[in-house]
């Protein structure tokens, strides 16, 4: 049996399309993802960061400051997360642990004090751990993945005949597309 073009494209145009639809939900998460990793430096894609800052008047010295005098503090800062631990990791300034890494730093000689609450950013999150490989099964996951993306390539390419497709303007676009990577590359 032979396939005739025409074959060819229609059974590339189905598979294609099917395909398609199938990872799109996997493509758009990549995609959505991948624009948080690359501007890691700008925003956090794991947690949220909210920075309070305010003077306090009337602090204890360093000898006085007990668990006690610590959430205090905490109150007058509004902060909610429960106390861990606190420590002086410098003569005049406090620095406290709370639940869920959040903490408080307070410069006892000025009466600045520093609050950075995190709150993990659940969805965002999760889709951006999917960059890091999060175990065997994410490999083959990914493998399957990578082998669709390959296979709706080829689909995509046979689909279009004349001026349109391959031996056309789509190829010229398809040769782009190969060669500005190459050249990004190449110049960084």
């Amino acid at each position: 049996m032979k396939l005739s073009k025409d074959k060819l494209r229609r059974w590339s145009r189905s598979i294609h399309r099917e395909l398609s639809f199938f990872l799109s939900g996997m493509v758009l998460i990549y995609a959505i993802s991948g624009l948080f990793m690359n501007h890691r430096d700008t925003i956090n894609p794991h947690y949220s960061v909210t920075r309070i800052e305010k003077r306090l008047s009337d602090l204890p010295s360093k000898e006085e400051f007990s668990r006690e005098k610590v959430e205090q503090v905490m109150e007058t800062m509004g902060v909610s997360e429960r106390y861990t631990k606190h420590y002086f990791p410098e003569a005049d300034q406090m620095k406290v642990f709370l639940k869920g890494g959040s903490s408080l730093i307070v410069d006892l000689s000025s009466g600045e004090a520093v609050y950075e609450s995190l709150r993990r950013r659940p969805l965002l999150s999760t889709m951006t751990n999917l960059h890091y490989n999060p175990g065997r099964w994410w490999t083959w996951f990914a493998d399957v993945f990578a082998i669709g993306l390959i296979i709706i390539t080829i689909t995509g390419i046979l689909m279009l005949k004349g001026k349109r497709g391959l031996w056309g303007r789509g190829g010229i676009e398809f040769v782009a597309g190969i060669l500005l990577p190459i050249l990004l590359l190449l110049l960084s």
